[in-house]
């Protein structure tokens, strides 16, 4: 799974089809079923839109850390932009995650320097094709950890 992860094709259908599934097969399992956790452990995060200040909910595969905390990976499946939902949590970092059922208040902080240097070996390490990736974009991918509020 990680090769095929790793190819373009992946990122020209994943994004449309992996997205719309897991919110489905979310809905109609009151939260404790992630279709896409089945491969990686995911979350589906609830935060604010940066434009229209709606909630947006997006399917998300994450890092779990043992300190209770989450990585988030905005790779957006080694496409040329960041993903909204990053753009969204640099608006408003108060936002909200299901996990393994549980509805949990997050704040999100964008990591740099040595702590993202840090982060990004842990997720290569985690998940290989995020170097891929980030191979095939010029912009850095946002890394951003989850802490519960």
């Amino acid at each position: 799974m990680q090769k095929v992860s790793a190819t373009r094709t992946f990122a020209k259908f994943a994004p449309f089809v992996i997205p719309a599934v897991d919110r489905a097969v979310h809905r109609l399992t009151r939260g404790r079923v992630l279709l896409s956790a089945q491969m990686l452990p995911g979350v589906i995060l609830t935060a604010t839109g940066a434009r229209s200040g709606q909630p947006r909910s997006t399917p998300l595969a994450c890092m779990p850390q043992d300190d209770g905390t989450w990585l988030l990976v905005g790779s957006n499946f080694g496409r040329p932009g960041h993903p909204a939902w990053t753009a969204n949590l640099l608006a408003h970092p108060d936002a909200r995650v299901s996990w393994k059922g549980q509805d949990i208040a997050v704040r999100a902080r964008l990591l740099d320097g040595a702590e993202r240097a840090a982060a990004w070996a842990a997720v290569l390490e985690f998940w290989p094709p995020y170097a891929k990736y980030q191979e095939r974009v010029e912009r850095e991918i946002r890394l951003f950890r989850l802490e519960r509020r």
